[in-house]
């Protein structure tokens, strides 16, 4: 099908499906003029993080979601995502770019993606959208950039890189360089897509001090950790309770719908057109996957989790080293303490307002890291507020367990 020019991939920008037709694709004029627009822009010297907020700007719907963003445009140069990256717009279809494998831990089905020497590709010529010499510029600037992109990559990280969230809008802060008094973060969504009003820019020093400081308290009073632990365990018999009146009523729905899906194979079986029963097929083997993930909820032991206290110990080591680890600046000599914290940490949330002094900060911690056991990684636990030159106080709140844990 594939080599017959025909598309086996999801929606691709600047195309649309043909009705009837299986696979194949016509050009969306309106959306190739943005597709080109995009090109010619890249070429002419400017960044996709500009290039998204002129788009966002002027309203242009996006290929996906509300905005336009940076890594929409610049895409993974691994996987060959992004509209600067698809081969499509050159008139290729590329296929076997990922394969899929079972995630050891959590048996979930991922993607991985192939060299390029097991890439297939079949010629398009009727899907190009940009001339060969276009696209040939274009790909020239990614791989000149994808080699100093991964160059900076293998600079030593900051312990909590990657951690630290913008409370405006939830996305990433990231680093944008440094002036005399040290490094600074901003948040990524203001400055790649122009969709976070919030353009304040923070020092990561003051940032890294406060989360220490409270860690610090937090970790010399657990009884705070434990009144959260005490709430999350009811919360979970609570929940336990709940999911076993409906294991019976789940139970029979489970053999429900197998009995219909039974007959309904059957009736194609027997000459009943296969289109006229394949959307209700769809539907229930989707209800199964929801009643069958439902039933091994209920089916759960309490799994009630205490806090260990060589677990609270190390951590409160841990966190003294981190603060001498800061000072030091020294990442490689330091990596282990980092791994430890980030153990510990799931998210640090940054409020910071423009034009307003000081800021305050949630801290996410990990429940799994305080037990000294992976019971329920992911959980909040410890969540703290700190506020710079003021107190720190323990916020309030309960979060259900996870589905599915």
């Amino acid at each position: 099908m594939i080599r017959d020019g025909r598309h086996a991939g999801g929606r691709a920008y600047g195309y649309r499906a043909i009705a009837g037709k299986a696979g194949e694709l016509e050009i969306v004029e309106a959306e190739a003029e943005i597709i080109r627009e995009i090109f010619a822009q890249y070429i002419a010297g400017k960044t996709p993080r500009a290039i998204a907020a002129s788009l966002n700007a002027r309203k242009v719907p996006p290929a996906r979601g509300k905005v336009w963003n940076a890594s929409s445009i610049n895409g993974n140069f691994a996987r060959g995502g992004g509209i600067l990256l698809n081969d499509l717009y050159a008139g290729r279809i590329v296929w076997n770019k990922v394969r899929m494998v079972k995630h050891p831990t959590t048996g979930k089905r991922i993607s991985r993606p192939n060299p390029k020497d097991q890439h297939r590709v079949a010629e398009a010529p009727h899907l190009r959208i940009v001339d060969a010499e276009t696209w040939r510029a274009a790909q020239a600037i990614k791989g000149a950039r994808h080699h100093e992109s991964a160059i900076k990559a293998r600079a030593p990280k900051r312990a909590f890189s990657g951690l630290i969230k913008c409370a405006a809008c939830g996305g990433g802060m990231a680093s944008i360089g440094s002036d005399r008094k040290g490094l600074r973060v901003q948040c990524s969504a203001h400055r790649e897509s122009a969709t976070c009003d919030n353009g304040r820019r923070v020092y990561l020093d003051e940032i890294e001090s406060i989360v220490v400081t409270t860690l610090r308290t937090h970790l010399d009073h657990p009884a705070v950790i434990t009144e959260y632990v005490t709430a999350y365990n009811e919360e979970r018999r609570r929940l336990k309770r709940q999911s076993g009146n409906d294991l019976a009523r789940l139970t029979r729905r489970e053999g429900e719908i197998g009995r219909e899906l039974s007959r309904l194979i059957d009736s194609i079986a027997k000459g009943v057109p296969a289109e006229t029963v394949v959307g209700r097929i769809q539907e229930l083997q989707a209800e199964r996957e929801s009643v069958a993930r439902a039933i091994s909820q209920a089916q759960e032991g309490e799994n009630i989790v205490a806090l260990h206290p060589t677990a609270i110990d190390r951590y409160k080591r841990d966190v003294i080293e981190l603060a001498a680890a800061l000072k030091s600046g020294d990442a490689d000599q330091n990596a282990g303490v980092y791994t430890r914290m980030r153990d510990l940490v799931s998210a640090i949330v940054v409020h910071a307002k423009p034009n307003e002094p000081g800021i305050k900060i949630d801290i996410k911690g990990r429940l799994a890291a305080l037990c000294g056991a992976d019971i329920f990684p992911n959980i909040s636990a410890i969540p703290a507020r700190a506020m710079s030159g003021g107190s720190m106080v323990a916020r309030e709140g309960l979060e259900p367990p996870t589905p599915g844990l």
